[in-house]
């Protein structure tokens, strides 16, 4: 995890040798990781990537592996604990930024879904592909359903096939394509910026917005009335508009456009696999 001092903090998947698959010790780091940065309140958006030339083949075949000798409550025990990461990143308080420098497959793809702004690389393949194992994508189901819908979430489950940035651009799983990493890099970097010039608990709000007003529509609208109030008379929202009247930047837009980072420590699987 490397966090600037902007607030800027990329968390990476470093397990390049097994194209960042994931296992029991990196759900660990990873649900770690985002608990942390949901009680720091000086980071300000994270970066989600992967090591290598892959963003995450999803889970490890070794690791899987060893967990179909385990009993049924031993694997639900196990599911628990993927949820538990999954959710960990989406319920962040923060911008997630996926930065998906290569393919994200299966378990890849629902780490791609939970992300709030997902920008791909050209060439990154993506697939739901549980079901040509003879499983099925339990755990990241309510993540992507809510992330591309019902029909297009049905037609990749029950096929398993993999899918280009074009069709994932198209259903909403990504956001934007780019041609190449160095143009990856800069439209990262442009999602940055324009996140940095947002209140950061004004962020925080607006993006449980969606799932909030998911609701009937009486039920909605006794919500969102009381969220704008509270906004506009806390601090936040009073120097948000201040600075608008006065043209000037507000006092949470940094002056540095660019520092040095003040940390550096990948999440990565204290055990290794050859496969993934």
């Amino acid at each position: 995890m490397r966090q600037d001092l902007r607030g800027v903090v990329t968390l990476t998947i470093d397990r390049p040798a097994v194209r960042n698959a994931f296992d029991a010790g990196l759900i660990a780091e990873l649900t770690l990781a985002a608990t942390r940065l949901a009680q720091d309140d000086q980071a300000r958006v994270v970066v989600l990537t992967g090591a290598g030339s892959v963003f995450s083949a999803g889970g490890d075949l070794n690791w899987m592996k060893g967990m179909a000798a385990h009993t049924t409550e031993e694997n639900h025990a196990d599911a628990v604990r993927m949820n538990a990461m999954f959710r960990a990143l989406w319920d962040l308080p923060r911008p997630l930024i996926g930065r998906v420098n290569g393919h994200a497959i299966a378990g890849g793809t629902g780490l791609a879904a939970v992300c709030d702004i997902v920008i791909a690389v050209e060439g990154a393949l993506f697939g739901l592909t549980e079901v040509v194992l003879g499983l099925a994508p339990a755990v990241i189901a309510p993540y992507v359903v809510r992330k591309i819908g019902q029909s297009h979430a049905r037609a990749l489950f029950v096929t398993g096939e993999l899918f280009d940035t074009t069709r994932a651009h198209h259903i909403g799983l990504v956001h934007e394509v780019v041609p190449d990493l160095d143009s990856l890099d800069d439209a990262v970097a442009g999602s940055i910026r324009r996140v940095l010039k947002a209140g950061p608990r004004a962020v925080g709000v607006a993006k449980q917005m969606p799932e909030r007003v998911s609701v009937p529509l009486d039920d909605a609208t006794t919500i969102t009335p009381g969220v704008i109030a509270g906004l506009r008379s806390g601090p936040e929202g009073q120097e948000g508009m201040a600075a608008f009247f006065e043209k000037r930047p507000a006092s949470w837009v940094p002056h540095e456009p660019a520092v040095a980072p003040t940390s550096d420590q990948s999440a990565r699987s204290a055990a290794g696999s050859d496969e993934s």
